[in-house]
């Protein structure tokens, strides 16, 4: 591999990293805004939510939000940021392993990158957006660009 190639891999590889440390510190966030909604705080938020909209809470959709909030407990939402905690923690290690250029953290990133293109796939045939073609592009570039690395890397160790 000649050493340009090799620098534009790495930046490649360092902008993905950026990226998925970029996506823990989104959920890291979210699980802290998740656990502030502790104690009924969610059903105030949920309500003054549907008024600020200027919705009929007595209508179908809103009835339906405001029911579906009223029935998460404590325990579901700590659940939910537990879960949020985690999988930040993941992203972080995975950006982590991808800044040192690590195998291993190329081969989880597309493995976890691929496993959402087919569900990113059905939600672009159900009802395309601007928002999910784009995430799914995003997450196909990455998934490509980290696959054509392995294949690079595969034929110069064979040479």
């Amino acid at each position: 591999m000649k050493n340009i190639d090799r620098k534009k891999i790495e930046k490649g590889i360092h902008t993905i990293a950026i990226f998925e440390a970029f996506k823990g510190i989104i959920i890291l966030i979210a699980g802290f805004a998740l656990l502030r909604l502790v104690h009924g705080e969610l059903q105030i938020i949920a309500d003054n939510l549907v008024k600020h909209l200027h919705l009929n809470p007595a209508r179908h959709n809103p009835h339906i939000f405001l029911d579906l909030i009223a029935g998460v407990s404590d325990s579901k939402i700590r659940l939910l940021a537990l879960f949020a905690f985690f999988y930040s923690i993941v992203r972080f290690i995975e950006a982590y392993g991808l800044w040192r250029i690590k195998p291993w953290a190329e081969w989880f990133a597309i493995l976890s990158g691929g496993i959402y293109i087919p569900v990113e796939l059905i939600g672009l045939i159900r009802h395309a957006t601007f928002i999910k073609g784009s995430v799914f592009i995003i997450n196909l570039s990455i998934v490509l660009f980290l696959l054509y690395i392995q294949v690079i890397n595969r034929k110069t160790t064979n040479n």
